[in-house]
């Protein structure tokens, strides 16, 4: 008899009165199938791919910038990884950002590209919500990623729980930098409050939100960026005559804090002194008419130049630089630390925010409010040939530390701690 051969089966419902051995048997087949069905079926429930919703918020705002950047190598991470498990949804309809084209997948419209007009960004956050709006009413997703703080999200959740990334707090420490209609700092002690997990790309920067928000540290899990420069040999061009000139390199856009008019005015007794040296500033948009004045003030005018750049031409110019110069006076992170890195560029850092943090021994440091600290670092990178090689060699090792795989990997845990 079945029941015999397989006394593990009847065992169960032997205890039950009335029942012979072969109903006994039956009853444990029945049982050890539907055991395995439900083991099955939680096992597909657990490997089940994970859909994130992201939505319009800074690429809206940025051509260019740290924000877009990141968000655009977390979703590629997922997408190109496919054992993560992760899917996603862009929320999103129109945009000017300059790294989307690099991923075909992305489908949206530009929108004025050559329009330099005050309020683009503004607008394009307001034609592109409807589209977010729509994306968390249809619900076809498991959570929510917002890419910026505007709260408008809040009321769409239906029950949906959401992950904030907090990248800085510049408004919080700097808020003259800011008019005083910006809501950013109302809008960020909201969603911090609400988000089922935040993530702060440096130690420095969790220590900040706990500094100004009261949030239960457990909360808030640190995720470094990384890259986007592959470590590699840059090819130039016929055209890049000028990155045969000696030149420092400003990265980025040069507001306030971004400490730019300290800088210039510092180093312009160096360029005094040395006629053939220039500074280049990639990025930030044209010198403002401010800016200009500085510099006939300072005569430098014909040795600090600006330039408009896509990421293969920022390569070459962190490759060809003497140094790269960092002498903001805060960072959440600070990417182009770790683009100066792959491109073999010696970097010069503030020491302030996380800029130590990300930089390690891999960089020189100064004041960025003492002009004479200042100096004295570009004068020794530029008088030591082998300061600047223990710099780059050091540099190439630190970077090791930093990848966008390892940060969608570690953010992926995030969002499954955080799913309801």
């Amino acid at each position: 008899m079945d029941s015999l051969i397989f006394p593990e089966l009847s065992l169960p419902y032997m205890s039950y009165p009335g029942l012979s051995l072969r109903a006994c048997f039956f009853l444990g087949i029945v049982q050890k199938k539907v055991n395995e069905r439900g083991y099955k079926s939680h096992e597909k429930r657990t490997r089940r791919t994970m859909k994130i919703l992201y939505d319009h918020q800074t690429f809206a705002m940025q051509e260019y910038g740290g924000i877009s950047r990141y968000f655009i190598e977390l979703m590629n991470q997922f997408r190109i990884n496919k054992e993560m498990g992760v899917s996603f949804e862009l929320a999103l309809h129109y945009s000017n950002n300059e790294y989307l084209p690099q991923y075909p997948s992305f489908k949206y419209h530009r929108l004025f590209p050559d329009c330099n007009c005050r309020g683009k960004g503004p607008f394009l956050n307001f034609v592109n919500k409807p589209y977010s709006r729509t994306a968390l009413l249809k619900g076809n997703h498991d959570l929510v990623h917002p890419t910026y703080y505007d709260p408008y999200y809040l009321k769409y959740l239906r029950g949906k729980s959401f992950v904030i990334t907090v990248h800085d707090m510049i408004h919080e420490l700097y808020p003259q930098s800011f008019p005083k209609y910006d809501r950013t700092r109302a809008y960020k002690r909201l969603v911090i409050g609400r988000a089922s997990a935040i993530i702060a790309v440096s130690q420095n920067t969790k220590e900040d939100v706990l500094t100004f928000y009261d949030v239960d540290p457990a909360k808030i899990e640190v995720i470094y960026h990384g890259s986007s420069f592959q470590i590699e040999r840059v090819s130039f061009a016929q055209k890049d005559r000028q990155l045969d000139e000696k030149y420092l390199l400003f990265v980025g856009n040069r507001r306030q804090y971004k400490n730019f008019n300290f800088f210039i005015t510092s180093v312009a007794s160096i360029l005094q002194n040395n006629p053939d040296l220039k500074v280049i500033c990639a990025g930030g948009g044209a010198f403002s008419e401010d800016e200009q004045k500085l510099l006939e003030r300072l005569s430098i005018q014909n040795q600090v130049v600006q330039v408009r750049t896509d990421d293969d031409g920022l390569k070459r110019l962190y490759s060809k630089a003497i140094a790269f110069i960092f002498p903001s006076l805060y960072e959440g992170f600070g990417i182009p630390v770790l683009e100066a890195f792959a491109c073999r560029c010696p970097a010069l850092l503030s020491n302030t925010g996380s800029l130590p943090e990300v930089g390690g021994d891999a960089a020189l440091y100064f004041d960025p409010t003492d002009s004479e600290s200042l100096r004295s670092a570009i004068t020794d990178v530029l008088e030591d040939e082998k300061l600047r090689d223990k710099l780059i060699h050091a540099g190439l090792k630190q970077l090791g530390k930093f990848s966008w795989e390892r940060t969608a990997w570690e953010t992926k845990i995030v969002y499954e701690k955080s799913l309801p």
